[in-house]
Parts: structure tokens; C-alpha cells; sequence
């Protein structure tokens, strides 16, 4: 949670779209942000898991088109969630910084686990 804090303030700090209007918000937001990867991840995990199960060009087409879904909805699942939670006191901005915020969680949480030696197998 730690890192989701840190690189989202770190967003409102220097992406212009991106806004809160306090700490505890940012703290606020950051949670609602690591839950709803965490999710995005388990579906992500699912379709490829199908998508590399998939012995038909048909099925392939089909769970490629999922992982595209799911890789472009999550953003806008995202802004959404933030919207209807707290409304006009933070602003993730559009498309765009949100994928730039959600690629800097991703790769922070992936460094933290790497750093901290958890998912090795």
C-alpha cells in the first residue's frame, strides 16, 4: 500500500490531470486503486490462462479480444470507480494518465515483490 500511496502522489504532483484534494483522499484513492488491480490482474491471469489453453485459431482470436477488453476496460473501470466513489475530489484525468498511473503501480508492485523475493517459484 506503501508504494501505491507513493506513486500516486507522486502522479499529483507532477501530471497536471491528475488531482486530490487532500493526503487522506490520495490514501483513500490508492486503496480503491490496489483493490481494483488486484482484481484486474486475477481477470488479466484468467483470459491468458485461455488464451494459452486455446487450441483453435477461433478461440485464440476470441481470448486475445478478451485481453483487450480487459487491458482497456480496466482504465475506464478505474476513472469510473473514482468518480462514483469520491466524486469531484480526485481526478485521475483521462485515458491517458490513467494508463501511465496504472503502468507505474503495475511495475512498483511488480519491483516490490521482485525486491521482497515473494511470486518467485
Amino acid at each position: 500500500m506503501f508504494v501505491y500511496v507513493v506513486v500516486l502522489n507522486l502522479a499529483i504532483e507532477y501530471l497536471p490531470a491528475v488531482l486530490s484534494e487532500s493526503f487522506t483522499l490520495s490514501l483513500l484513492t490508492a486503496v480503491l486503486l490496489k483493490v481494483a488491480l488486484e482484481v484486474v490482474l486475477r481477470v488479466k491471469g484468467r483470459v491468458v490462462a485461455r488464451f494459452r489453453a486455446a487450441t483453435t485459431r477461433r478461440a485464440r482470436v476470441v481470448a486475445a479480444l478478451a485481453l483487450w477488453v480487459v487491458a482497456a476496460g480496466s482504465k475506464l473501470v478505474v476513472l469510473w470507480l473514482v468518480d462514483v466513489v469520491f466524486g469531484d475530489a480526485v481526478s485521475l484525468g483521462g485515458f491517458v494518465p490513467v494508463t501511465l498511473l496504472v503502468v507505474a503501480l503495475l511495475g512498483s508492485r511488480a519491483g516490490v515483490r521482485r525486491l521482497l523475493g515473494e511470486g518467485q517459484d
